[in-house]
């Protein structure tokens, strides 16, 4: 990753108060998905099967490729400015949880290959790692009053994203097993 890119995602993240850096992950990834869905040319696009796998295989692999960016800001050369945005002292903590974030995205990326037994891994992986994040953002503000941008702005995403993915998982699954069972 490019110091420049780091630099990028930590400026913006300063300039508003963190929540520019969640914002504009999700609109990259539904611009992803709805760019995806109508340029798709399988034969079965536009299916509720097909439309379900994309968004799923977005939401994943996008969040993948954030999370990548966000681990190389926790262990890079800004990995200070990260901790003050998100209200933290910089710690060797930093440096686990920009590795996690990184095994994380490499995770959800490697969806795009390998749908199977990924995709529920890498759910179930979101769903941890990010309601954990989640929750130790909702305690620092509740217990410190920690409303720096990167902590409250976190929150939103923590918690929608491994939601939504759980139930795009599920409604995949519930979509392919009906399919293989017409196929017979």
């Amino acid at each position: 990753m490019s110091q420049m890119m780091l630099s990028a995602v930590s400026t913006s993240s300063q300039s508003s108060g963190g929540a520019v850096f969640f914002v504009f992950q999700s609109a990259v990834i539904v611009l992803g998905m709805v760019v995806h869905v109508l340029v798709d040319r399988k034969p079965n696009r536009r299916t509720s099967y097909r439309v379900t796998e994309l968004v799923l295989i977005w939401l994943m692999a996008g969040t993948g490729v954030w999370a990548i960016i966000a681990g190389l800001g926790h262990i890079g050369p800004t990995s200070d400015q990260l901790a003050e945005q998100i209200g933290y002292a910089q710690s060797m903590f930093q440096w686990e949880v920009g590795w996690a974030d990184i095994g994380l995205g490499v995770l959800g990326v490697g969806t795009i290959w390998k749908r199977d037994g990924w995709l529920d891994a890498a759910v179930v992986m979101l769903f941890i790692s990010y309601g954990g994040d989640a929750i130790g953002h909702i305690m620092e503000y509740v217990a410190h009053d920690n409303t720096a941008g990167a902590n409250v702005g976190a929150i939103p995403t923590d918690l929608l994203q491994p939601l939504v993915a759980l139930g795009l998982l599920i409604a995949y699954r519930v979509q392919r097993t009906k399919l293989d069972a017409a196929r017979g």
